[in-house]
């Protein structure tokens, strides 16, 4: 509080409107990117995975902070431009140039607000979005493997399909109480060669998948040959598989912050991919170049949104869409060939601030020297 009241007349009055439009901005751009995509993935688990709508929802807040940290930047230009093209059209930069004050003195309350919001979004991105991350990806497994657990019901079957139609287990069970399995009978058809009958006296719903306890397995040959008896203390039927992959899949190295993604630089771990270890690479460098975005964001709105006297409506938005439209444009681009290994993973995750941080260095000085 001691900071802002020593701030003078004129950083106050452009902060406020700053905040003002920067708050209607996270929550617009928030909006956009849950209605966009993380609702629609979620939508899509729940009708492929059986997911909850419980634990959907659940997904969604997890899922909250990461996209917060993408719309801050979006938010920050957002702010910058509408309040910067509003004071130019209600002639206010007019007047402060007539009263000495530069497009510079102007801009010093905005970029100290960017600032501000870059050291916001880099604590975010190493504390909070991490540890939503890693339980939003646990939340979507156990909601796998809790999805068919037909809690209450007594002597009833069902089945496991692969592709859509194929038989790939069937289930009888004699009792199911408390997430608890009672003499259960399973027809494992998943391999292609053999088949496999087993049997349990009790069983229970573990993260991995379904767990049996001091289980008997039968192999049979497709011809009807036995193959192998054998008794098992504890197996696990794995209903993670699939989306456990899609989850690999998407694996990008969000839910590891800033130290933990350190090491990938300089080793690979032989559990990863390539193609993982790359994508965890560009995201260490995604963790420096994001916070950065929104002081670039900033250098490139003030220039942008000083419109001719002429000019009598709020283009604001219109820059906005545009600049995020031309940043994203870039950095799916660069990204892509970062994971590919064609460029380096620090220029794949620097390279739209590089771009557009000189074109905005360049439009800044320009309408500086000019106004």
């Amino acid at each position: 509080m001691n900071f802002i009241k020593s701030l003078n007349i004129l950083d106050r009055y452009i902060l406020k409107q700053i905040i003002e439009v920067f708050i209607l901005g996270i929550i617009v751009f928030t909006s956009i990117i849950f209605a966009s995509d993380t609702f629609i993935s979620l939508i899509k688990q729940i009708s492929a995975y059986g997911m909850p709508i419980n634990l959907a929802f659940m997904i969604i807040l997890l899922n909250l902070p990461s996209v917060i940290v993408m719309t801050i930047p979006m938010s920050v230009l957002f702010s910058t431009v509408m309040t910067v093209n509003k004071l130019c059209l209600q002639s206010e930069i007019t007047a402060m140039k007539a009263c000495g004050i530069g497009i510079r003195r102007i801009a010093k309350p905005i970029f100290l607000f960017s600032v501000v919001m870059a050291l916001i979004t880099f604590f975010l991105n190493e504390t909070i979005v991490p540890m939503t991350a890693s339980q939003s990806k646990t939340l979507a497994l156990y909601a796998l493997v809790q999805r068919n657990i037909p809690e209450g019901k007594h002597n009833f079957s069902m089945k496991e399909l692969k592709d859509g139609n194929y038989l790939k287990r069937l289930f009888y069970v004699e009792k199911c109480e408390d997430k608890q399995f009672s003499n259960v009978s399973i027809l494992d058809m998943s391999d292609n060669n053999k088949i496999q009958i087993l049997q349990a006296r009790t069983g229970t719903s573990v993260l991995e998948g379904w767990q049996f306890d001091n289980a008997s397995v039968y192999t049979i040959s497709k011809v009807g040959k036995t193959l192998n008896t054998s008794w098992i203390q504890k197996t696990i039927i794995d209903f993670g598989s699939d989306i456990q992959k899609h989850l690999d899949n998407k694996n990008d190295g969000t839910d590891l912050n800033f130290l933990q993604l350190l090491p990938y630089l300089y080793k690979s771990d032989v559990n990863l991919t390539p193609s993982v270890i790359a994508k965890y690479k560009v995201h260490f460098w995604e963790k420096v170049a994001l916070p950065i975005t929104t002081i670039v964001f900033v250098l490139l709105g003030v220039p942008l949104a000083i419109t001719p006297p002429r000019v009598r409506h709020n283009r604001g938005f219109l820059f906005t869409i545009a600049i995020i439209f031309c940043y994203y444009i870039i950095r799916g681009f660069s990204i892509a060939l970062g994971v590919n290994c064609t460029i380096s993973p620090f220029l794949a995750a620097n390279l739209p601030n590089i771009i557009m941080g000189i074109i905005g260095f360049f439009l800044y000085k320009n309408k500086c020297e000019k106004i």
